[in-house]
């Protein structure tokens, strides 16, 4: 039975993505087969599909790091036919076959069951960006952070994480400044429930100092580099920041002054290698309190010809909100 795919085919070194016909028999091993429904786009897609990054090492290659749909053959009792389910990390469209395909075989290992209540077109606005948006809420509060001790900020806060930070934060009561480079990305994060958009222009006009006013008492933050390190600089006594992101840059040039004199805490979030039962969690916490219309505002819909357009302008910033890929 054949079935489109977006591959990924290297040409004297450069990374070509092209729509193809496959059949069944050229999927990876694997215990379920499942019938995409939808997948998404992240920043790591768009490094995999471009070549601009080095995600993926061995082609041919169906990238996609997310997906969601039906099981239709199945070996793992856990899923039997007709089970709905979700697949993000495990460095699926990375090592393995991902999620731009009409078909997928996986290990049923990388999955969880869709949550009740959340349907598979749901499940892959938030995808990636989602789950790691709900494991960030979720460090800070563990770390006992509570909406009465002051604002909280998200940095880049148009994108897919930054954007769907802002929204669960708000849900949580926390008083959220979102830092954008996007000035007009500001109505649509004031209607997510940011209480004020900050421009990273303003933010920016000045080198990140050792220390600075007191103003986050925590933060969830998407870009790296001298943004994260001016968002340390100016944190209250005993705040915590999640770190998530290196859309600026990788590079972190601080100084230990915020973590020895204010009790300032840097998180680091994954969400590739969660283990199953926190990956659940997350998901169950997702479905219960991601405000519905939220979804539907920060989310663009293509099909997998646009993914190679949509993957160059993701990697140069140009994306706002969350994109999602229909199979």
């Amino acid at each position: 039975m054949p079935f489109d795919a977006l591959v990924l085919r290297q040409h004297e070194g450069k990374t070509q993505a092209q729509v193809e016909s496959l059949e069944l028999d050229a999927l990876p091993a694997g215990d379920v087969l499942i019938k995409v429904d939808y997948s998404s786009l992240n920043y790591k897609d768009g490094l995999a599909i471009t070549g601009k990054g080095k995600i993926v090492r061995d082609f041919p290659m169906v990238p996609g790091v997310d997906l969601a749909g039906e099981v239709v053959e199945s070996e793992a009792d856990a899923y039997p036919v007709g089970s709905q389910v979700i697949l993000t990390g495990w460095s699926v469209g990375e090592r393995y076959w991902g999620g731009y395909a009409q078909y997928m075989r996986v290990q049923s290992k990388w999955l969880v069951p869709l949550p009740d209540g959340l349907s598979t077109r749901e499940a892959m606005i938030l995808g990636t960006a989602g789950l790691t948006a709900q494991l960030c809420v979720q460090r800070l509060q563990n770390a006992g952070i509570t909406p009465d001790q002051g604002p909280v900020i998200v940095t880049g806060a148009s994108g897919g994480v930054g954007s769907l930070a802002v929204s669960l934060l708000a849900q949580q009561g926390f008083k959220v400044h979102a830092l954008s480079t996007k000035a007009q990305a500001s109505a649509q994060l004031k209607a997510l429930g940011a209480e004020e958009v900050i421009l990273w222009a303003d933010f920016m006009q000045e080198a990140p100092k050792m220390l600075e006013k007191s103003i986050w008492a925590a933060g969830v933050d998407t870009v790296g580099g001298d943004t994260l390190a001016k968002v340390l600089a100016q944190t209250q006594y005993n705040a915590c920041i999640a770190a998530v992101g290196l859309a600026q840059s990788p590079a972190l040039n601080t100084s230990v002054m915020p973590f020895i004199l204010r009790g300032a805490s840097l998180l680091g979030v994954d969400s590739v290698m969660q283990p199953y039962a926190q990956r659940l969690a997350a998901w169950e916490a997702l479905a219960k309190n991601m405000a519905r219309e939220h979804l539907q505002s920060v989310a663009a819909e293509i099909c997998l010809a646009e993914l190679p357009e949509y993957a160059e302008a993701i990697t140069e910033g140009k994306i706002r909100g969350r994109v999602l890929v229909k199979l």
